[in-house]
């Protein structure tokens, strides 16, 4: 059994797509019905044990002092976030992965328990849906290993969300195809998700943590902000 032992939390984005309240909000930093997304992040982090906390920022970088003194976390500067896409989020937090999980600032908890310590092998939080999705879909074989994965969606499949946990040795060959993907392949306008789900997909057997989609939000746009919390119409 392996056990987590820090949290990077993604937080660098600019969100386009719910300006203008992020033209002058770090989008993780929005709240939502009373509480900031990342608080929630935090907090659930918290409950499970998991206490060393590296924030990845970028854009309005300055507002994420404050969670220092309240949290006692780390922040990372990502100098790249307005040229890059968020693998340089991670190539910026690579030093700390190991035993770790990863997730974005810009959801909402609700179940701190999908956030448990301990995981048998390294993969994703996925809910499992018959419909069609747009969102990246897994498949899963009879072992619980992912075998495909599609960045267009499709049905009958595993949603993958953007929670994941990765063992020592998975660490240790995803910072290794990051850093080649970023430094010498000069692959900056990827997910950072990519190294392992397509890249490199051949050097990880991944599996799934099963959670409900009541457990979480994750809020991409002003509508579904505005879903989340109508108070922003």
């Amino acid at each position: 059994m392996n056990r987590i032992k820090r949290a990077i939390i993604m937080a660098a984005g600019k969100g386009e797509r719910m300006r203008p309240l992020t033209d002058t909000v770090a989008k993780p930093l929005v709240k939502v019905n009373g509480v900031r997304m990342i608080d929630s992040v935090i907090d659930a982090l918290h409950e499970n044990g998991i206490n060393e906390i590296h924030i990845v920022t970028g854009h309005l970088k300055e507002q994420f002092e404050e969670l220092k003194e309240k949290y006692d976390v780390d922040l990372i500067e990502n100098p790249y976030y307005d040229t890059c896409n968020n693998i340089s989020s991670l190539y910026c937090a690579r030093d700390y992965i190991d035993d770790v999980i990863i997730l974005d600032g810009d959801q909402i908890v609700f179940d701190p328990k999908i956030l448990h310590s301990e995981f048998d092998r390294s993969g994703y939080s996925s809910v499992y849906t018959e419909t069609q999705t747009s969102e990246w879909l897994m498949q899963v074989n009879d072992e619980g290993i992912v075998t495909s994965c599609s960045r267009t969606g499709g049905n009958r499949g595993w949603q993958l969300f953007s929670i994941s946990r990765w063992n020592h040795e998975d660490s240790v060959k995803l910072k290794h195809f990051l850093e080649y993907e970023f430094d010498v392949k000069k692959n900056r306008q990827i997910y950072w998700d990519d190294v392992a789900m397509f890249c490199h997909f051949d050097e990880f057997r991944l599996g799934i943590y099963e959670i409900r989609k009541e457990d979480l939000i994750e809020i991409d746009s002003l509508e579904e902000l505005i879903d989340a919390d109508p108070s922003y119409a």
